[in-house]
């Protein structure tokens, strides 16, 4: 055996060729093509990831979410500065981005915000982040993280639903049992409800029906889809007093209480005469873990193991498979039915690479032969193991020529903290056999949090002291972001609740769904420590497969890492021939004047580069042959958003949204309520009463309507502006409900400044309207109401105009109005808000005002000197409890740090 500490790839194989059992030959010559083409894909593939720091775990309509990003990049976790550009999504409960930001990475630290306006509805959103170099290795690496956002402003329909389930005629039957209650929790008894059922997209069910006395409606429906694991959701309509009708939509989960049970062998197969780990997980039709016990019996129904899941519907147990014997687990469940389930089949030529990472110092690999091997005469030649992070080998070593067993201890110390793969190599360079395992090494940074005392007054400035080291108590200068909470307010299970550590070491590394990661890293126990060890047999992992490596067949790298913001494209004559120095000039008039200039190369390709510019700003492009000739086509290089697939993290989504959040959804009412009595924010008034006079719907194929496609006080479609021509005010004047134009710019009659104007999602200047064709507009939907203006916040004072236009291309940006003319409106920097404190101490604050905050601060700038010293200063909101205050942040060596720090407010 033989360990080696990370060096240059020559010295590596020199090292490796030399040194490994004292032997050379043509296994070293392998061994360097094996660190060869891994440093290869590891210099064309760095591995970047994302994690969010968010203020708080949940949110109420109207909030805000406050975030920090995190960007680093390989197995250090180094803050990355290959990419500088970072996108941020909304996503909706229908997988529909509701939000997009692009923010600009500094040494990869970014942070930004979402506004929650008053008039959206509550449900389980996603926010997700990467950047565009991460899109080569898929989306399932992306930082997508589901969180609930409950309604208490305007809401007075409150639900909560349990499920049942059966069998009817060969279909899954399930029995959704309704409650509604108002804000106080009084049922509401004997009012009409209707309902429909979504699986998969399609109307399986309907019905109707009267809530009992408790406020109960029970919905019954079969999964008529062909798929038995089908999600959707149940919308309910039920009719108040007052003849309104309220609509609530609840998710379905699962459609059936199986549960599948997997069975996992410790480095991927069962070998007989071979003892070994086998990990289990058991898994119900709703993505949660459910515990289970059982026994392990063999062909002759001999008992040869017992076990019980330790975690989550996770366990181990030991297993020696017998050659010509089968195996199968009898699985007790919860309530006490049972299931047989078979064991993968064991071979006999095989090896088990078996992992001991139990100790706090050492991890211990033993390589086992399975009976076939055992009982060779034939000369295998030497076997390989291979240990690798993020792309670098930390440990590498060569059996005994001819050798079948093989064992070594190696010190902990050699990697860095994270997900490590094992791999063994035949002596031909088979990777044979694979097993991950979790290393935590005490390498985080050590913060200490104080405060001058442990007890204060509401409204009392407090200053929070920072103090960071490293692992060997050496100041070191890092970037944080504090977050502090009342506890009274929004209740944090601590034990499961997302982390720096979880984030970047765990998830970010791992396909697939984690239940709760952050509870391996909340209590670091032998408990703990044995249940990650679980998760790893469990989980795989798939960054990368050994064969690709040592093929060379490395996936096509498809979008680059963003540097800066850009313009590019290219010339072409109207017959698709390059325009070879044509002169390109990009201007706006947005905020000022802006022009530059640009020469298109030999192929026509033009690049405006280092741009920064706000975002949806409009530019035009204007272009001329070098001959100053406009007789030519402009087409821009647009890079395709990145689509929404369905959400990895579904087994998070909560049924009932607001359950157990009464006490934050009544605080955020009262803090609207407060805020409208002092005109403080943006909100929409709930009027008490509306008169629906037409309830048809238009439909509106593609709008960006954030209200929801056909929601406005008129809609006009391509039908109505058929065979028309001249300016598009012209044609409007007069043919819009409430709306004026002065000067070709829309203004409603209800006041304010003019419209905003927004194009296929893309906010333009109010005088953009005349540049439309006519002939290219699929719909106008005009916003004049406060009901559907609230939800553009500032922009929708004067009211809006959400126009869509004919589809050709989903993806494209920006329209052709004249040879050698087009108008583009890319997606720029979103200028990130400032967090509001209040300072009591000073003259302007409103001192009558009730302080109400659930954030009590929020602070992503925070940068400790060269003593590894920072502080903070806020002052407490009204309510009096338990305050807790979250610092997460790194180094430049990419060393984490996480510290939470209570205090009371009396």
């Amino acid at each position: 055996m033989i360990t080696f500490k990370k060096v240059s790839v020559g010295l590596l194989i020199t090292v490796i060729a030399t040194a490994i059992f004292g032997f050379t030959g043509p296994g070293d010559d392998l061994l360097g093509k094996l660190v060869d083409q891994l440093y290869k894909w590891r210099a064309e593939h760095p591995q970047e990831k994302v994690y969010l720091h968010l203020d708080k775990p949940y949110y109420a309509v109207g909030d805000d979410i406050w975030f920090k990003a995190y960007v680093t990049i390989g197995s250090k976790h180094q803050l990355s500065a290959y990419s500088e550009i970072l996108n941020v999504d909304l996503i909706g409960e229908d997988d529909s981005v509701k939000r997009s930001i692009k923010l600009p990475l500094t040494s990869g630290i970014a942070y930004g915000d979402f506004a929650l306006p008053d008039t959206m509805q509550d449900g389980n959103y996603r926010i997700r982040a990467y950047t565009n170099w991460m899109r080569n290795a898929g989306d399932a690496y992306f930082y997508d993280k589901t969180i609930t956002i409950s309604k208490g402003i305007g809401n007075t329909v409150f639900t909560r639903t349990e499920y049942t389930y059966g069998e009817q005629n060969g279909k899954q039957k399930v029995n959704a049992l309704i409650n509604f209650t108002d804000a106080n929790g009084s049922p509401y008894a004997g009012n009409e409800v209707s309902y429909r059922v979504e699986l998969n997209g399609k109307t399986v069910s309907k019905g109707k029906g009267l809530t009992n006395d408790k406020g109960d409606l029970t919905a019954s429906f079969l999964n008529t889809t062909p798929n038995p694991a089908a999600t959707g959701n149940i919308i309910a309509n039920i009719k108040l007093i007052d003849k309104k009708l309220i609509t609530k939509v609840v998710p379905i989960k699962a459609v059936s209480a199986k549960v599948d049970v997997q069975f996992f062998p410790e480095s991927g197969t069962l070998v007989n005469d071979a003892g070994s780990k086998v990990a289990f997980k058991a898994v119900g039709a709703d993505g949660l873990g459910v515990d289970v016990k059982g026994t392990v019996v063999d062909d002759q129904n001999q008992t040869v193991a017992t076990f019980n899941s330790t975690h989550l519907g996770m366990g181990v147990f030991n297993l020696t498979p017998m050659s010509g014997k089968t195996y199968k687990a009898h699985v007790i469940f919860a309530d006490g039915s049972t299931a047989d389930f078979n064991l993968p089949k064991a071979v006999d030529n095989a090896y088990v690479l078996n992992i001991d990472n139990s100790a706090d110092d050492n991890v211990v690999a033993k390589i086992l032969p399975g009976s076939g091997i055992a009982q060779s005469t034939t000369a295998a030649g030497s076997l390989m193991l291979v240990a690798q992070s993020s792309g670098e080998i930390y440990y590498a070593a060569k059996s005994s020529d001819n050798s079948k067993t093989f064992r070594a201890v190696i010190p902990k110390s050699k990697f860095p903290s994270g997900i490590v793969q094992f791999t063994l190599f035949s002596a031909s360079g088979e990777p044979l056999n694979e097993r991950v395992v979790f290393i935590q090494n005490p390498d985080h940074l050590k913060l200490s949090v104080s405060a001058p005392k442990q007890q204060f007054a509401p409204r009392e400035k407090v200053t929070i002291s920072l103090n960071a080291k490293d692992k060997d108590d050496k100041p070191i200068i890092g970037s944080f972001s504090a977050s502090v909470i009342d506890l009274s307010k929004v209740p944090v299970d601590e034990t499961t609740e997302e982390s720096i550590f979880s984030n970047i070491l765990l998830s970010s590394d791992l396909k697939g769904y984690i239940e709760k990661p952050g509870y391996y890293f909340a209590d670091q126990s032998a408990k703990t420590k044995a249940d990650l060890d679980v998760l790893m047999l469990t989980q795989g992992y798939r960054r990368f497969e050994w064969k690709q490596v040592i093929n060379d067949t490395f996936p096509p790298v498809v979008y680059q890492p963003e540097k800066t913001l850009q313009v590019t494209g290219h010339l072409k004559t109207f017959g698709g021939k390059p325009v070879p120095n044509g002169k390109v000039t990009l201007f706006t008039t947005a905020g000022g004047v802006f022009i530059l200039d640009t020469i298109a190369d030999a192929q026509g390709k033009f690049t405006f580069n280092n741009l920064v510019f706000r975002d949806s700003i409009r530019f035009v492009v204007q272009a001329r042959t070098a001959k100053d000739r406009k007789n030519l086509e402009i087409e821009l290089d647009n890079i395709a958003p990145q689509a929404v697939g369905k959400n990895k993290n579904a087994a998070d989504i909560q049924i009932n949204v607001s359950d157990g959040r009464s006490v934050y959804l009544q605080n955020s009412k009262k803090l609207f309520n407060e805020q409208v009595k002092y005109g403080i924010g943006n909100h929409t008034i709930v009027l008490k009463e509306v008169v629906v006079k037409d309830t048809r719907t238009t439909a509106v194929k593609h709008s960006s309507n954030l209200n929801g496609a056909g929601n406005a006080d008129q809609v006009l479609t391509y039908k109505d502006l058929e065979n028309m021509g001249g300016n598009l005010s012209n044609i409007l004047q007069g043919r819009l409900l409430g709306v004026q134009f002065r000067g070709g710019k829309p203004y409603s009659t209800r006041g304010g400044g003019p419209m905003q104007i927004v194009v296929d999602g893309i906010y333009m200047e109010p005088d953009y309207l005349d540049n439309i064709v006519v002939s290219d507009i699929a719909s106008i939907e005009v916003l004049r109401s406060v009901g559907n203006t609230a939800i553009y916040g500032f922009r929708g004072g004067g009211g809006v105009l959400v126009i869509t236009t004919k589809r050709g291309d989903e993806g494209s940006v920006y329209n052709r109005y004249a040879p050698g003319v087009v108008t583009y409106s890319p997606k720029g920097y979103y200028k990130a808000r400032e967090f509001y404190s209040p300072q009591y101490d000073g003259p302007k604050t409103n001192a009558q005002m009730q302080d109400l905050r659930s954030t009590i601060y929020w602070n992503p700038k925070i940068i400790t000197d060269k003593d590894g010293n920072a502080s903070m200063s806020f002052f407490n909101a009204d309510a009096k409890g338990t305050y807790r205050v979250i610092i997460e942040g790194i180094d430049a060596d990419g060393n984490l740090g996480r510290q939470v720090f209570k205090y009371k407010v009396e």
